[in-house]
């Protein structure tokens, strides 16, 4: 083998090392900024919720009510009211179902859920956080 073949076959086995070893790399960084969007929320008197495990919608109807998110397995809802967000806990699918369905959102709310004083139908001040969202 001539010295000029080899060095040249070790020049291309060089190259494709990096080309791999970038592959490897950037394929890694991508996977990394997938994982790190989650989105999360700031919950008035509550702390930071991740909504990973939320079916979250948005309601685009002249309302205070901006966002409806809930996560059925915990039974535990998070609401946009204007721009803030808030927490209710033990809340069934069915009530969450009416309120997403509702004409006015903002009645549904005040009437059903929100209830009145410091003890509403699913407060979480006097019905338990799910665990994986305590602080």
């Amino acid at each position: 083998m001539r010295p000029s073949s080899r060095y040249r076959g070790e020049f291309e086995l060089k190259i494709r090392l990096k080309v791999t070893l970038r592959f490897i790399i950037l394929s890694a960084l991508a996977l990394m900024c997938q994982v790190a969007t989650a989105e999360t929320v700031q919950v008035k008197y509550h702390g930071v919720v991740s909504l990973d495990a939320f079916a979250c919608a948005d309601v685009r109807e002249g309302s205070d009510v901006s966002r409806i998110c809930y996560d059925q397995t915990e039974r535990y809802m998070v609401i946009q009211l204007r721009t803030t967000y808030y927490h209710y806990c033990e809340i069934d699918a069915a009530t969450v179902q009416g309120l997403q369905s509702a004409g006015s959102k903002r009645k549904f709310f005040e009437t059903r859920i929100r209830g009145s004083g410091a003890d509403g139908p699913f407060d979480c001040r006097t019905h338990p956080i799910p665990k994986k969202y305590r602080q």
